[in-house]
């Protein structure tokens, strides 16, 4: 029998979750993993082994009323028969924000869920929704030991400066301050670099988290010095739907010129920007590289400009550059985007392999390449179960 451990990332509508087994020497091994999809409109769960061949495929009626508590008592079932032979050990959630108090992940009592709570103001598009299954679990599963994992805490030891925005202090005693995200990934890819190019893992590295959110952080010897996102997970760089870095007073012209209140511009910044709102067309990098509209090319355009502007700026911070990552879903497949920041990034040094970079590999610069360039998949449920193991080893 071997013991288990349940990984959890909860949104509004869709539910990943993975099963890890422990191996013999201790290491978390992936079992299983699936979504349930459509939470509220086409309720659809799936599920697949470690090599990828289905498990089960679900669907509710169109018209069930299914929730996040049908899902998870429905996961639940189904995890206790894959489970038979196993020892479900705890289960780890990814909870976007962690605030100024957390550094690390930590686990579950009710001061804690308590103190999550105070932050979904921070997070109100995410966090709500990391805890609802927290809730759910606790309810059906109490004796379950639950670790929270955050967006957040890879970014906690930045030098102060690097996280204050130059507004009045009462606003920033409030935790009106910058904050990271993606963390999980970005430890993940520290995590990974020495066993992928050990000769960079201690040096100076950007990693380009490139997918539906994305964004950028400057790494060196394995530790957050800076990154793109700040206070929300809307700064920084153009997403799939969110706006990026945008001047406050664009915020104000739009309550101004549009009568807009903070609900419609929240929704205008998360919801119909980025890529989706430059292009008309579609959030999706895919459908983007196909398309001959010239708005969806001047999408990309503004994507790549953004990547290229924003890697000077973290390899100054960095005071220079070894080695630049790409990540994510669009980092990870569209050799397009790899070749166009790579090409912005001549003057740092960075020479691609073009024949490479076509074929996926995870070295993609030439042996004259000043600033080796990588391709590296990342693994954030990986990252959450080996937290969790480890906050299990030390309760």
């Amino acid at each position: 029998m071997s013991d288990a451990i349940v990984v959890v990332n909860a949104g509004s509508s869709r539910v990943k979750f993975s099963v890890y087994l422990a191996s013999a020497d201790g290491e978390q091994r992936l079992a299983a993993n699936g979504m349930a999809d459509g939470i509220g409109t086409h309720h659809a769960f799936k599920a697949k082994d470690d090599a990828g061949a289905v498990l089960i495929e679900h669907r509710w009626p169109q018209d069930a009323a299914i929730g996040h508590d049908q899902v998870f008592a429905f996961l639940g079932d189904w995890l206790g028969d894959f489970l038979a032979d196993h020892e479900l050990k705890a289960v780890g959630h990814r909870v976007v924000h962690g605030g100024q108090h957390y550094d690390r992940p930590v686990l579950i009592d009710d001061e804690v869920l308590e103190q999550l709570d105070s932050l979904v103001s921070l997070a109100p598009l995410h966090q709500p929704h990391n805890l609802t299954p927290i809730r759910l679990i606790r309810a059906a599963m109490p004796d379950i030991p639950q670790v929270a994992c955050f967006d957040t805490a890879f970014h906690r030891g930045h030098r102060r400066a690097v996280d204050l925005f130059a507004i009045p202090r009462a606003i920033t005693d409030d935790g009106v301050q910058r904050y990271g995200f993606h963390g999980l990934s970005y430890e993940y890819i520290a995590r990974t670099l020495p066993s992928v190019a050990p000769e960079i893992a201690a040096g100076k590295a950007v990693t380009c988290h490139l997918g539906s959110g994305a964004s950028m952080c400057a790494i060196e010897n394995g530790r957050s010095i800076d990154s793109t996102m700040g206070f929300t997970a809307l700064d920084g760089l153009p997403m799939g739907t969110r706006c990026g870095s945008i001047d406050p007073g664009v915020l104000l012209h739009m309550m101004r010129a549009y009568d807009m209140d903070a609900a419609d511009i929240e929704r205008t910044l998360y919801r119909d920007c980025g890529l989706k709102g430059v292009s008309g067309i579609s959030n999706d990098m895919r459908d983007l590289e196909a398309s001959d509209d010239p708005n969806a090319a001047e999408a990309l355009d503004v994507f790549v400009f953004q990547i290229g502007k924003q890697l000077g700026a973290l390899a100054a911070v960095l005071g220079g550059l070894d080695a630049l990552v790409f990540t994510a879903g669009i980092g990870e497949r569209s050799p397009m985007i790899r070749r166009r920041v790579s090409e912005g990034a001549q003057w740092l040094g960075v020479v691609l392999d073009e024949a490479a970079n076509q074929a996926g590999q995870s070295v993609i610069s030439t042996s004259t390449s000043e600033v080796t360039v990588l391709v590296i998949p990342t693994d954030e449920e990986m990252m959450i179960a080996m937290h969790t193991a480890d906050v299990l080893g030390q309760s």
